[in-house]
C-alpha cells in the first residue's frame, strides 16, 4: 500500500521534446511516481521521458483530452494523482512550498487547489492566474470530464495551496484543435454540457466569428446551469464579441449584466473604464476604475484573475484620465500609486518624465520665479 502521502505525477504528452526534460527536471524528486501516456509522438519525447521513469504508456488520440488524462490516471499507483502539461514547470520557491505541502498531506484531504500562473508581463511579473485543481486523491470518486478544456469537480475536503504551477510555453498551440474537436462533437449530435459550451463559445471568439460565439455566451447565460465565474467571464466575452460587431452600448449593457450574478471584479470595472475612455468621457472612466481599486481579488473562486486590474491598470489609467482632464497634480499622484504596484514599468518611468517636463516647463514660465 502506498504512503498516505505519496504522489504519482501523471501526464499527458504528444510532440513536447522542446520542454518536457525542463517539466520533469523541475519535479521528478518532489513526487513519488511518474506516469506518462504519450499521443502518438514522433519526436523524441518518449526518449526524454525515458531518462526520469519506466511508466511511458501509448494512448490512441481520440479528439478527447479528459479521456486521455483519466488514461493517465488510472495507471497511478500512489495515493494522490497530479497533473502538469509539458510546458509547465515549478520554480525554486516554489519546489519548497510544493515539499511542505506534500509532507502535511494525509488521509483527510481529497483535492488541493494550486494557483496557476499563465500570464507575465516583460519584466516577468504575474499578470494572469487562476486556481486548478492540481492533486486529486486517487481512490476512483474523481475523473476528467469534458473532450477540451477538460477538469475534475472536486469532491470532499478541498484545501488551498500557494505552491503555483508556472506555464512557460516555448511555441504556440495548434490554434484550430480545440474549435475542431468541438465543432465535431457537435456534428455527431452530441449536446455540449455548460462548462463546455462557455469554452466552445469562447473558441468561436478566438476565431472572430463574433455572432456565432455572441449566440453561444447568450445561451449559455440563459441556461443558467453554469458555474459562477464562468457566467461573469461569459458577460465579459459578450461584450468583446459585441464590441467586434461595432455595437458599443450593447457591449457596455453585457458588461453591467455581469452584476446580475455578483458583486463586481475589477477585471470588469476595468472594462468598463476602458469603455469610457475609448468614447473620452473622463470622469465616467475614472469613476469605474476608482471602482475596480476598491474591489477584493478572490482568487480562492477558482475564477481568473488578471492581477493588474486590482492596483497597476487602474491606478495608470486614471493617471491618464486625470491628464485629459488637466488635472496633472492629481495624475502624477496616481501615477505614483501605480508605481508602488510595479516601480520599474516603463509606462511609470515615461509618465514621471512627463509631468517632471511639464513642472519644469510651469516654473520656467514668466512670473514664477
Amino acid at each position: 500500500m502506498s504512503e498516505a502521502n505519496s504522489i504519482s505525477l501523471c501526464m499527458i504528452v504528444r510532440d513536447e521534446e522542446d520542454v518536457l526534460g525542463r517539466c520533469l527536471e523541475s519535479v521528478y524528486d518532489l513526487v513519488d511516481e511518474i506516469v506518462i501516456v504519450d499521443r502518438g509522438s514522433q519526436d523524441g519525447t518518449k526518449e526524454i521521458a525515458a531518462a526520469y521513469t519506466e511508466r511511458i504508456f501509448d494512448f490512441t488520440w481520440i479528439d478527447d483530452f479528459a479521456a486521455a488524462r483519466n488514461a493517465a490516471f488510472a495507471k497511478a499507483s500512489c495515493a494522490y494523482c497530479m497533473w502538469l502539461d509539458a510546458d509547465d514547470v515549478l520554480l525554486e520557491a516554489d519546489r519548497q512550498k510544493f515539499k511542505d505541502l506534500k509532507a502535511g498531506l494525509g488521509a483527510q484531504v481529497d483535492v488541493v487547489m494550486l494557483p496557476y500562473n499563465v500570464g507575465f508581463d516583460a519584466q516577468g511579473n504575474v499578470t494572469f492566474s487562476y486556481y486548478r485543481e492540481r492533486i486529486i486523491r486517487n481512490n476512483g470518486t474523481m475523473c476528467w470530464q469534458g473532450a477540451v478544456h477538460e477538469a475534475i469537480s472536486p469532491k470532499g475536503q478541498v484545501i488551498y495551496g500557494d505552491c503555483a504551477v508556472t506555464h512557460w510555453k516555448l511555441h504556440p498551440s495548434d490554434p484550430d484543435r480545440n474549435l475542431r474537436i468541438f465543432e465535431g462533437l457537435l456534428a455527431k449530435g452530441e449536446l455540449l454540457e455548460p462548462r463546455q459550451q462557455f469554452y466552445y463559445g469562447r473558441e468561436l471568439y478566438y476565431h472572430k466569428q463574433y455572432e456565432r460565439a455572441l449566440a453561444v455566451f447568450e445561451a449559455f447565460l440563459a441556461d443558467g446551469r453554469g458555474w459562477l465565474e464562468n457566467k461573469l467571464d461569459a458577460c465579459r466575452h459578450a461584450a468583446l464579441c459585441l464590441y467586434g460587431l461595432g455595437q458599443r452600448q450593447r457591449a457596455l449593457a453585457a458588461l453591467l449584466h455581469s452584476f446580475a450574478y455578483d458583486l463586481p471584479r475589477a477585471e470588469i470595472c476595468c472594462d468598463l473604464g476602458r469603455h469610457f475612455v475609448e468614447e473620452e468621457a473622463w470622469e465616467q472612466a475614472i469613476y469605474w476604475y476608482q471602482r475596480a481599486l476598491d474591489c477584493q481579488r478572490r482568487d480562492a473562486s477558482g475564477g481568473f484573475v488578471q492581477q493588474d486590474a486590482y492596483g497597476y491598470l487602474p491606478c495608470l489609467q486614471i493617471c491618464v484620465c486625470y491628464n485629459r482632464l488637466g488635472r496633472n497634480i492629481e495624475a502624477a499622484a496616481y501615477n505614483e500609486r501605480a508605481a508602488q504596484f510595479k516601480p520599474d514599468c516603463p509606462a511609470v518611468a515615461y509618465n514621471r518624465a512627463y509631468f517632471a517636463a511639464l513642472q519644469k516647463e510651469a516654473e520656467s514660465e514668466p512670473g514664477n520665479c
